[in-house]
């Protein structure tokens, strides 16, 4: 009885938290209360119907679990399977907001950037031949929104590695997606990657008046389809990259 007292009144504190976007008072709370349940508490508010929750949580797990990684790495990398298992069919689950807070944490933690970009990578890519069945296709397009904010993010912070990835066709695929929010992300990170081959497919978007909801920059704000076409492109042409991409 104690201990449901307790998830209760951590769940409620990290939710008021969440809700004042005081991200940082997560941290405070993680240091000072048990960690598997705020954890779990923030696990939770992923799926919460207001954006500030969810958002506030992805960027508590970009707080919390770098800094868990610098001293419990394996902790750390407990969390990552978590949201990973999440992803999996066999989870049963959905896994909403996995791909978003996996990018998050990665942005602020190498260690954990170099063990598991891949896996994030794996999820734009279908399998190909017997012999390289490496792909980890999301289909729910609600998810792609996730995994290509997950991919624009890290390009943001780290763009040099994210370049070295190879990553452009499988971004530029989602330019056909039935879902503008798709395309639109994919608009955003092909200009952030300053993808100068895809200039033409993206012009094809700059007519477009249909408005998305997207999250950059701290500021979740609604933005043409037109307007991301037109800030790629110039993104593009400012990038200053020695060797162009393909």
């Amino acid at each position: 009885m104690e201990g449901m007292k307790d998830r209760k009144m951590i769940k409620n504190c990290v939710l008021k938290i969440l809700e004042q976007s005081r991200p940082d008072d997560i941290y405070q709370l993680f240091e000072s209360g048990p960690e598997h349940l705020v954890l779990n508490a923030l696990f939770g508010a992923l799926c919460n119907p207001a954006e500030s929750v969810r958002w506030g949580s992805i960027l508590s797990f970009g707080l919390i679990i770098p800094r868990l990684a610098e001293k419990k790495i394996e902790h750390a990398r407990r969390v990552m399977r978590r949201f990973l298992w999440s992803l999996n069919d066999e989870s049963g689950g959905i896994g909403w907001g996995a791909p978003e807070s996996l990018a998050e944490i990665m942005c602020h933690c190498r260690q954990l950037r170099m063990e598991y970009l891949h896996m994030l990578i794996s999820y734009m890519c279908r399998d190909g031949e017997e012999n390289f069945q490496e792909g980890n296709y999301l289909e729910l397009p609600m998810l792609q929104r996730g995994l290509l904010w997950g991919v624009a993010r890290l390009t943001q912070s780290h763009r040099d590695e994210m370049v070295e990835r190879n990553i452009v066709e499988n971004v530029t695929s989602y330019l056909s997606s039935p879902d503008l929010h798709v395309a639109g992300l994919a608009i955003w990170t092909l200009g952030l990657l300053g993808a100068k081959s895809t200039e033409v497919k993206i012009a094809a978007f700059i007519d477009r008046n249909e408005l998305i909801l997207i999250y950059r920059d701290h500021v979740l704000e609604e933005v043409a389809i037109g307007q991301l076409a037109e800030d790629a492109i110039r993104a593009i042409n400012l990038q200053t990259s020695s060797s162009p991409l393909s």
